[in-house]
Formats: C-alpha cells, structure tokens, sequence
C-alpha cells in the first residue's frame, strides 16, 4: 500500500512538474502521460521534435537551408553551429529525462533543403560514413535514428527519377547507417496507422495514433487502411505537369485522446493559374483529416497554402507558423486563418520568426499572431482533454518560457 501511494504521489507530482510553465522560467522537463510537439526554429527551415507520452521520440525534418542573402532569417540562436547541430541538441537536452540517447523515429517529408538539408561540398564530412554533414545527416551524427521515413525509399524515382548531390549525400547516409548503425528505412505508406507507434509502453497508451494520411499523392480514404491515387498516371502528363516535390509530400495526423494535430509538409492548396485540379492537394487531403487542434501551416504559410476549404475543415483552435523568409505567411493566408467567415470561434495563431520586411508588407494584421519569434511548443496534459502552447527563447540555450497560452480545451 505504501509502495502504491508512493507510486500515484510521484506520478502526480511527474505531471503537475510538467504543467508548472512560468513565463521567464526555465521550461519544466517532459513528464510521462504528456505529449509534447517542440517546434524548433534555427532560421534555416523546418523542424519539429515530439515526444510520445510514453517516452518515444520522433523527429519530423531538420532543415538546413543555405540560401543567401537577406531573403532568409539569420541562424537561431547563432551561426556558431550548423543547423542540424543545434537541432540535435535542442532534442537530447528535451530528451534527457527519457534517457534516450537516439531517436526513435524521424519522418522526411519532402527532399527540399529547408525540410532535409542543403549540399555544398564545403560542408563538414562525416567523421564516420561517407558523407557531408547537414541538416538530417548532421542531427543523426549526434542522436542516431533507428527508423527513418521517407516518400521514396528504396528506389527514389517517383515522380522522376531524384539525382543530384543533395540526393546523392542523403542516400550515402542511408546506406552506411542502415548497414553499420542498424538504422532501418521504409517508405511512409499512406492508411496505416501502425508505422509509428509508441515503442515503451504501447499497451497503455491506446489512444495515442499517427495516421498516415497522404503521400506522393496517394491518400488515405479514411476507411481501414485504404487509399486512393490523387494524381493521373504519370504518363498521361507532360514533363511540364509532373507533380512537384512539395505535392508528393508526406502528410499525417497525430491524435491523443480528444486531441489532434496535423502535419503537411509542402502541400499546395492554391494552385497557379490555368494549373489542373489535382494541383490542389489541400482540398483533397482535408476531408479525411476532418477537425483538429493544432494545424502547423504547409509551405510555411507562402501564398500557396491554406486554401478557405482547408482551413474550414479543419478549424483548429490554433494555427502554428514554422517561418524563415519574408514571404512567410503570405497576407491572404493570414487573412484566411482569422477569418471568422470561414469558422467560427477563437483561434490563436503562432509564429517562429517573422521578419521585419513582412511586418512592413503585412502591416497591422501582423499583431494579431500571439507570438513572433522563438521556438513553439506544443504540450498536451495527459490524456489529450487540454493543452498548453509555450514560446521559448530562440536567442540561446536557455530553454527560458517567453510565454505561456491556455490552456485549450480539445474538442
């Protein structure tokens, strides 16, 4: 009985640990029940930690771009280290009380360099295998992944065949790892929800799912496992209508009890002008997707995504923003996330980095976004009846809570 007692009073204390964010604090350690989402921002693209209430850790993209010049923001929180370092370190101190010294699980959804990370042949060699060090190859020097996702694995020919250096380095990486690591590769296989799954305590955490629900452009119907192809067969297209990089990407659900979450990578929903339908990948992924709590905006919020269907179906409570470039989000998509037209009821919307040439661009309606600038977390009470949305400081290593919002209720 007293062992009992100990037990339930340590496990409370876990959780309301977790639950203690004060902004200017130094943000309280994961617990478990609790499932946290660390939008990470370095400036240089794309890159999300989460942590399974059970301890598994997943890691979706870890870019890297190079782009010069000042259409990009500066390197978060400086340019001392490349990004795929900063990354790495960032997860194993939000690791640290899992004690995992890898990564479970790390999902590619697309081969942009802001999304897996930029080539050049100045970049550092790997110390061990065959290869340059960026953005996912440099995270995984530092935090090895055990099972890698991508939209392409094995053969990286689809919708043409993916050459080129940047290609060529990530494959490199595969191949040394799978063969002297023991990291496995499999393609992301739209329908099914037994990909990613917990790996500690799967038995008591039923309620917690990834669903896979699009890539390459095939997509989940939303009945068992089955899917159904979005695209027209590859040769009844011009070269100039192959589908994009950012089409093909990976799209999935994470749901934990009532709450849920969604990840789109690149997806168009606004097509150019005079582009076929099926341009359009938003529309045809947001049905099956239905309402969520947190919608993480496809292409960083460019002019592009976040088509009015879209986001009246998926209504979520709050919208986060992972921005690096000026264009970053565009102003009729900021409009169209405000837009009590197209939903009703709040929403909040967060960002990582907006610069100042978009504040001037977008002007006042920039001030609604509760927050500019810092990494974005996303921490759900255990259960997923309620959650938390915690912006930390950017600027160092601190992990210091700039601002805490909530908590929401999930629907």
């Amino acid at each position: 009985m007293t062992f009992l007692f100990s037990l339930c009073a340590a496990l409370l204390l876990s959780a309301a640990t977790a639950e203690a964010q004060v902004a200017g604090e130094v943000l309280p350690p994961w617990s478990p029940g609790v499932l946290d989402i660390h939008h990470i921002n370095t400036g240089k693209g794309d890159s999300t930690l989460v942590i399974f209430p059970d301890g598994t850790s997943l890691r979706v993209d870890a870019g890297a771009s190079l782009r010069p010049g000042p259409r990009i923001t500066p390197q978060r929180p400086n340019a001392s280290r490349a990004p795929g370092e900063w990354i790495a370190r960032y997860a194993l101190r939000m690791l640290e009380p899992t004690r995992a010294k890898h990564l479970d699980y790390a999902i590619l959804t697309h081969f942009d360099g802001d999304h897996i990370g930029d080539f050049s042949v100045e970049l550092k060699d790997s110390p061990t295998g065959p290869y340059k060090l960026t953005g996912i190859t440099e995270v995984a020097e530092h935090l090895p992944i055990r099972k890698i996702l991508d939209r392409a694995w094995p053969d990286y020919n689809y919708p043409v065949p993916l050459g080129g250096a940047k290609m060529e380095n990530y494959r490199k990486f595969l191949s040394w790892n799978i063969k002297n690591k023991g990291m496995v590769a499999e393609r992301f296989q739209p329908g099914r929800n037994d990909q990613i799954v917990p790996v500690n305590e799967p038995a008591k955490y039923t309620n917690f799912e990834i669903r896979n629900i699009a890539a390459n452009g095939e997509i989940w119907t939303g009945v068992a496992t089955n899917t159904r192809q979005h695209f027209p067969p590859l040769d009844s297209l011009p070269a100039s209508e192959r589908p994009s990089e950012n089409a093909c990407s990976i799209v999935f659900r994470l749901s934990y009890g009532k709450f849920d979450y969604f990840s789109g990578g690149d997806i168009p929903g606004l097509p150019a002008e005079g582009s076929p339908p099926w341009f359009d990948v938003e529309s045809a992924v947001a049905g099956v997707v239905g309402p969520v709590e947190v919608h993480v905006l496809n292409h960083h919020g460019f002019h592009d995504a976040a088509n009015a269907y879209f986001v009246s179906t998926l209504r979520p409570r709050v919208h986060i923003l992972s921005t690096y470039a000026p264009s970053h989000p565009g102003h009729r998509v900021l409009g169209r996330l405000l837009s009590r037209r197209l939903y009703p009821g709040d929403r909040d919307v967060f960002a990582t980095n907006i610069m100042e040439a978009t504040k001037i661009v977008i002007g006042d309606a920039i001030n609604a976004l509760k927050s500019q600038q810092g990494h974005i977390l996303v921490r759900v009470a255990p259960g997923g009846d309620t959650f938390r949305v915690i912006v930390l400081d950017d600027s160092s290593e601190s992990f210091k809570v700039v601002s805490v919002h909530g908590p929401y209720e999930a629907r």
